[in-house]
């Protein structure tokens, strides 16, 4: 068994899948759902057998023969990446949600190449308001829209 693209990528999510299965078991049960058929955890534990699955057949499946070449892979993009997702979780709670998160897209999206301004701005503002949105007003899950400087 080589180890190929696909092969890697399925190993990688084969692990954060039993990582967010492990992490699925420290949500909280309140006493009355301990016995029902469908509670908090019941989602997670449901995403994180199918994505088990599913890499496990990646694993034994793979696409493409084709074999990981580590000197072609852009590895100043991926780490700038990770400097990014870094730095919008460290200004999310101060720079609120839809400030922070529409300048993560933008800079992300510039990052992978796109240039137009309008364009960046018409793909990443209403998404992430739409977002917002849903959450706040749909599943009444509360996110801070707006900077800490800002809030009453």
């Amino acid at each position: 068994m080589s180890l190929s693209k696909d092969r890697i990528g399925g190993i990688l999510i084969l692990l954060f899948c039993l990582i967010y299965a492990w992490q699925s078991q420290n949500i909280k049960l309140l006493p009355f759902q301990l016995n029902s058929a469908f509670h908090a955890r019941t989602v997670p534990e449901v995403l994180a057998v199918l994505g088990v699955g599913l890499s496990l057949l990646v694993i034994v499946f793979p696409g493409t023969g084709e074999g990981v070449k580590w000197r072609e892979l852009n590895w100043p993009l991926g780490l700038s990446f990770l400097v990014l997702m870094s730095a919008y979780g460290l200004a999310v709670r101060p720079a609120g949600f839809l400030l922070s998160t529409s300048l993560f897209l933008m800079v992300g999206f510039a990052m992978l190449g796109e240039r137009n301004i309008a364009r960046l701005l018409l793909v990443a503002v209403p998404l992430v308001v739409a977002f917002w949105a849903l959450m706040n007003y749909g599943l009444s899950v509360f996110i801070d829209p707006l900077p800490s400087f800002l809030r009453s």
